[in-house]
């Protein structure tokens, strides 16, 4: 006969030390009909947490166009899926790491890698590729270099270990993350398209399986963590922060594709957030079943934990799975052979309930519909963000050669040559594009196709106008992929923000959303998967809005496809789009003035559209191998980022009337810089001329330094220099 303990009792200090309001407590009674217990409360609080439940953002997010035809599955599974072709998908992701990034940087990091890759191999697919979104505080603040040295660190470290490249990201720094980084981290795999695996629980008394490594006690309340603000006590959190073991992943991943071969597997779950909780439920709910656990048959590595523990450990390296009958030791051979735990923990009922048992205790019985399904959804009041004042002036007049010499070393644009040397970009042999250009290229393996695939967010421009700058956040991504001669296919969101209940907080996210959601329809770029990150802030002080956009797009053809970097002498170089010399919100006005203001760059995707299929359809005909999208800094930023990455000289002519300061800096959308051969430069130009895209002959490659007409040159060596010194500096007494 088993009894049931009731534990400790309830109170109001544990109530909220749980995360939960006198609301949300109510409603856990009322789906009880009783009070819980401990046990039963932790497995509430997780489950309800905004980490998990998306409370406060799914009613938004059901806005986000999430079909195509090339699309397999949108969100709600561990992963995106999108068909490439040839009977292949490619399975992707992006998600947050960020609290536990701030406690402890290196394994906060380290996990954040292992944890998304384990939702792509969830699904049957073989890691390809690995990327990230990082955001520090200001280079000055006291712990920024410890934060970027461990940051760094544990992506390298982790990714390396497991043998996944590291192929492209980006990183910036504002002082408006001093108190909050920012860690998402990006997966992308493939999978053959008919052998896709989800995490639907089916068959009732089918075993459920836990495999990987053992228990312990790290990352319990994760989860929670991760929906709560700082304050000063923030570092007293490490606890929470889980640690990683990449050697384990490595063999968990091939086991788990070992399996995946077989018939074996009904469903299966990575254990992330909220760790045993989150995967048994989420399967169980999914499946329209009920889930039996005997916590006495799960694998521990240490001694005397209790049920709560053992329930809301967020350890790393672990996977939930639902067999078919009598397959259990065929998949046993399989983990055991890797060196890995294997365990019957439990089987599916008919009775639609969670049930917890340990030793001959029933330490938590809960129905599995209210932990998912019913959990509470917030529509909360959210103000407009208001429309930034026009600028008054474009500040005083600085000769552009000094003020390129500025923006090529500031912090936000310098190369990121010391943080990308320390991943492993190379192994797997199918990196085609390293990090630095505007998308990374990895070939799909014995193919003549590939991957493209970036990640981009601009969050002053969110700051400033939410709903232009979560377009614009989108818009990017696509135009990233288009330069490097990729069809784009499909983006992930990693939705960083502060808080939800201040109504300025909710309006920014609000704004970003149905930005993003416009620039999608507009481009047919739907959203597959994602992960949303909130109270991203320290004492009331919010993060900038940051919706940090993943893109994934298909090159058909390897030997058709282009990059930055200027390849001849001789090559003319043209400008594709046209624009005002916009210079609100940029990186000139920052770097130069200390001046955050401004209006947006205007922004209209369809436009986009039209420019960017132009530009693409050029790549795709092999007549167009160079080419750059203009972004922060503007068209003189990306002119001399294109010599730099050919280490070739460039001529550029400067208009002959106007101002030099927009044209130079200014950050327009919807364009291109692209550079070929003369003769093959006027039929490029007459192609866009008769789609009725703006197009004109700015320049030419040659010599050894970057020249404007009538405002002086500065070599390639000296730029060069300014360009790589900076990270290196800031990084000096890491």
């Amino acid at each position: 006969m088993m009894k049931n303990t009731p534990g400790p009792e309830i109170t109001l200090e544990m109530i909220a030390e749980h995360g939960l309001t006198d609301g949300e407590y109510e409603r856990v009674v009322n789906a009880l009909g009783r009070a819980p217990n401990l046990t039963e409360l932790g497995i509430f609080s997780v489950m309800w947490s905004e980490h998990c439940s998306y409370k406060s953002t799914r009613i938004w997010l059901k806005t986000l166009p999430t079909e195509a035809p090339w699309v397999i599955q949108g969100p709600g599974e561990n992963a995106g899926i999108v068909d490439i072709g040839d009977g292949q998908a490619a399975v992707f992701k992006m998600e947050s790491h960020n609290h536990p990034s701030f406690i402890e940087p290196r394994e906060g990091a380290a996990t954040g890698v292992g944890g998304i890759m384990r939702d792509v191999f969830t699904m049957g697919a073989r890691p390809v590729a690995n990327l990230n979104a990082l955001r520090f505080g200001a280079p000055d603040h006291a712990r920024t270099r410890h934060l970027v040295s461990g940051v760094v660190s544990g992506i390298g470290g982790y990714g390396n270990c497991v043998g996944v490249p590291t192929v492209g990201g980006e990183t910036e720094f504002h002082a408006g993350y001093n108190g909050n980084i920012l860690v998402n981290a990006m997966t992308v795999g493939i999978a053959p398209a008919d052998r896709i695996f989800y995490s639907a629980a089916a068959g009732i008394g089918n075993p459920v399986i836990y495999v990987g490594s053992k228990t312990g006690r790290d990352g319990i309340h994760g989860a929670t963590m991760a929906s709560a603000e700082f304050d000063d006590e923030s570092e007293e959190k490490r606890p929470t922060v889980q640690i990683g073991d990449p050697f384990t992943e490595k063999l968990l991943i091939e086991a788990c594709l070992e399996l995946m071969a077989t018939d074996a597997i009904v469903a299966i779950q990575d254990m992330g957030a909220a760790g045993l909780t989150c995967s048994s439920v989420e399967m169980a709910d999914k499946g329209g079943v009920g889930i039996e656990l005997d916590l006495d048959a799960v694998p521990q590595r240490e001694s005397a934990m209790t049920a709560y523990e053992i329930m809301l450990s967020e350890s790393q390296e672990r996977m939930l799975m639902v067999l078919r009958p009598g397959a259990e030791d065929m998949a046993r051979a399989v983990f055991e052979k890797w060196e890995l735990d294997f365990a019957v923990i439990g089987r599916l009922t008919d009775d639609g309930r969670l049930t917890v048992r340990q030793g001959d205790v029933e330490v938590a019985t809960i129905p599995v519909r209210p932990l998912v399904d019913d959990a509470p959804i917030y529509d909360r009041p959210w103000q407009p963000t208001p429309a930034p004042a026009a600028l008054a002036d474009e500040g005083p007049a600085v000769a552009p050669m000094t003020a390129l010499s500025t923006l090529m070393a500031c912090p936000d644009l310098a190369s990121r040559r010391w943080i990308w040397e320390q991943y492993d970009h190379m192994v797997m042999a199918d990196t085609v594009e390293r990090p630095g250009g505007d998308a990374a290229v990895v070939r799909v393996h014995g193919t003549a196709k590939a991957l493209a695939m970036s990640t981009d967010c601009t969050p002053r421009y969110c700051r400033a106008a939410p709903e232009m700058g979560g377009a614009q956040a989108v818009v990017e991504t696509w135009r990233n992929l288009v330069a490097v001669g990729a069809r784009p296919l499909a983006i992930t969101d990693c939705l960083n923000f502060g808080n939800p209940e201040r109504p300025e907080i909710m309006g920014q996210l609000v704004g970003c959303i149905k930005g993003m959601a416009q620039a999608c329809e507009a481009l047919d770029y739907p959203v597959v998967s994602g992960n949303v990150s909130l109270y991203n802030e320290t004492n009331g002080q919010a993060i900038p809005p940051t919706p940090a956009i993943g893109g994934l797009g298909l090159i058909a053809d390897l030997d058709k496809r282009a990059n930055i970097a200027l390849k001849r002498d001789g090559d003319l170089v043209a400008l594709v789009g046209e624009g005002i010399g916009h210079l609100g919100q940029t990186l000139y006005r920052r770097e130069l003035f200390g001046a955050e203001d401004g209006p947006v760059p205007a922004l209209d995707p369809a436009w986009e559209r039209r420019v960017g299929e132009a530009v693409l359809r050029l790549i795709e005909t092999g007549r167009l191998d160079t080419c750059h999208d203009i972004s922060d800094g503007g068209l003189l930023v990306a002119a001399t980022e294109m010599a730099l990455a050919g280490g070739r000289g460039l001529a550029l002519e400067a208009p002959e009337e106007g101002d030099i300061a927009g044209w130079a800096f200014g950050e327009d959308q919807a364009r291109y810089l692209i550079a070929a051969p003369p003769a093959v430069m006027d039929g490029l130009l007459a192609d866009l001329q008769a789609a009725d895209i703006p197009a004109c002959r700015i320049g030419q490659v040659s010599g050894d330094a970057l020249t404007l007409e009538g405002h002086g040159h500065i070599s390639l060596g000296e730029l060069r220099a300014a360009h790589e010194a900076t990270l290196p500096r800031l990084m000096g007494a890491a």
